[in-house]
């Protein structure tokens, strides 16, 4: 056990290790309220004492709820080693959330707008107070869950932080490398000598690698052997890395460099976000310090995108769900165009549906006064034109299955459960995806048939009347009425024509609603089957099936060893 004045904890209880601290789970002694202490180690005291009191000084300068607070200041009895006490966040860091299996292709589109929400409010804050923090990274965005039940991001980790202003300069090197700007990679982890200086931007690109990771589940830049075995390709990937572009990857050795300039098909993010992400983390993903985003314009995009609403839109004959980031004073002109750019339907071609009827965009109506849409209620669109179904896309997930190797090993056999457990995970929710598709698609058909059959009735009743104005021209005297008349003979042969056509149009139309009426049955059965299995999916449970248990459990064995 170790203790300051106010703190007690014990060095088992580890929330993370660095070069010059250890961070541990501690309690106040008066309280009993948890907390976090990070303390500091020996190698600590070798830095400059300006160095040494700079994290101090910067947690003492902020207070904003996306940064971890700091409590107190204290020593440790005997040693009298500097500790901080800071607020404990009980749900671990963005990495151990992105290191859950679950997670292992990316965070839901949900959870990952809280991320960009949280970490964009911290920073906003570091910058308005002119620090910059020289080492963002998912293991440094502690997280915790409010009472809402929504997860909270908050940045932490200020050792390397310190102020300057947007138009200053550092020359220290700091960060994680498969985070760090290229500039400073050369010079800590190349070993290369320069003389570079490096400003703010530098948080900007661990920013947008960050982002990446979070929205992917993976790093953008991967040589072949992986960022730490190949740091010379790792370089070069992250200088040479075409405009536009996004990531790279190097699927074999001394092979070429894969681009690419969109967020892969495994990412659970909509294309709607999707487009109005990759142009940011295009922009901050840039080498060169001159061309890359300044904060200010980064915060502006980055602000537009938080500042949207979303209408959820499901195209019925493509059979594809679609989220359409909007602005809430956007008219239903600017919300038809940007559907358009989603499903290529002509603006002109789009027909709605909404819970079970016709719905009516006015021209000039604006997004706020919609009708609210949700995952599980979109607004329906049909398009007038013939269109070709799109359907679900999706990577196979037989293909995320790793080798077995047939030998026994402990790290082997964790690994090996990590990646059948993310397949598992992945192959769960592309059914999930895929039942809710046939879901919407037997709803909307449903709708459509319904909205068939009641133009039917109206059809019908008005040929109704027709007949029976018809009837009774026939019955009256017109000679009396309209006295120019003079072959009443061929009138009444008209009229009688006009009566049996009628007659004609109303057996088909009576026969198609009866084919409609048909397949109505035929699709209450398939609602019935397609909510039977979708039941049965959502009861499903990992807990049975043993096997994927226990290399559950072997990898969270691993965890604990790493």
């Amino acid at each position: 056990m170790q203790s300051t004045p106010n703190y007690l904890w014990n060095t088992d209880d580890v929330l993370g290790q660095g070069a010059t601290a250890s961070v541990y789970k501690a309690r106040s002694k008066r309280s009993g309220e948890l907390v976090a202490v990070k303390v500091f180690n020996n190698a600590s005291y070798l830095r400059p004492q300006e160095v040494q009191m700079r994290e101090f000084e910067v947690l003492r300068k902020l207070n904003h709820k996306n940064i971890v607070k700091l409590f107190a200041v204290e020593e440790t009895g005997n040693s009298k080693q500097k500790v901080l006490v800071m607020e404990y966040c009980s749900r671990g860091s963005l990495l151990s959330v992105l290191e859950d299996p679950e997670n292992s292709f990316g965070l839901s589109e949900s959870e990952f707008l809280i991320v960009l929400h949280c970490v964009v409010a911290g920073m906003n804050h570091l910058r308005e107070n002119s620090i910059v923090h020289r080492d963002i990274k998912p293991g440094n965005i502690m997280r915790l869950v409010g009472e809402d039940g929504q997860s909270i991001y908050k940045l932490t980790d200020f050792g390397a932080a310190r102020e300057l202003d947007d138009d200053e300069k550092f020359v220290s090197v700091y960060g994680t490398e498969e985070y760090l700007h290229p500039d400073m990679y050369e010079r800590a982890v190349l070993r290369k000598p320069q003389q570079k200086a490096y400003g703010v931007t530098v948080d900007l690109w661990s920013i947008g690698v960050t982002f990446y990771h979070a929205a992917t589940g993976s790093l953008p830049f991967i040589p072949f052997g992986g960022p730490r075995r190949n740091k010379e390709i790792m370089y070069k990937i992250t200088t040479e890395k075409p405009a536009g572009a996004i990531a790279g990857i190097q699927r074999q050795e001394n092979g070429p460099i894969e681009w690419s300039y969109e967020l892969p098909i495994t990412c659970q993010l909509s294309v709607g976000l999707k487009s109005q992400l990759i142009p940011i983390l295009a922009n901050i993903l840039e080498v060169d310090q001159e061309k890359c985003w300044g904060f200010d314009q980064f915060f502006a995009e980055t602000s537009d995108i938080l500042h949207r609403i979303v209408v959820h839109v499901f195209s019925l004959q493509q059979a594809t769900m679609h989220r359409v980031y909007i602005h809430a004073y956007n008219t239903t002109t600017i919300f038809l165009e940007a559907v358009f750019t989603q499903t290529n339907i002509a603006p002109h071609h789009q027909e709605y549906f909404f819970e079970g009827h016709p719905y009516q965009l006015e021209p000039n109506l604006q997004a706020h006064n919609f009708s609210r849409t949700t995952e599980n209620s979109p607004l329906t669109l049909l398009s007038s034109e013939p269109e070709e179904p799109v359907g679900v896309r999706f990577r196979d997930p037989s293909l995320e299955f790793p080798k077995f190797v047939p030998k026994v090993d402990v790290l082997v056999d964790c690994s090996m459960a990590k990646g059948v457990l993310s397949a598992v995970h992945q192959t769960l929710k592309i059914s999930r995806s895929l039942l809710k598709c046939q879901e919407f698609i037997l709803r909307g058909l449903y709708w459509v048939i319904e909205s068939l059959k009641a133009k039917c009735s109206r059809v019908l009743e008005r040929r109704e009347a027709a007949v029976s104005m018809l009837s009774c021209l026939q019955q009256t005297e017109l000679k009396a009425f309209v006295p120019e008349l003079k072959d009443l003979a061929e009138v009444k042969t008209r009229l009688q024509t006009v009566t049996e056509d009628l007659t004609r149009c109303s057996h088909s139309i009576s026969e198609h609603k009866g084919t409609l009426d048909s397949l109505l049955s035929e699709l209450v059965k398939h609602r019935k089957q397609a909510h039977e299995d979708r039941f049965s999916l959502v009861a499903f449970d990992l807990k049975d099936f043993p096997g994927l248990e226990y290399q559950g459990l072997s990898y969270g064995i691993n965890k604990a060893r790493a």
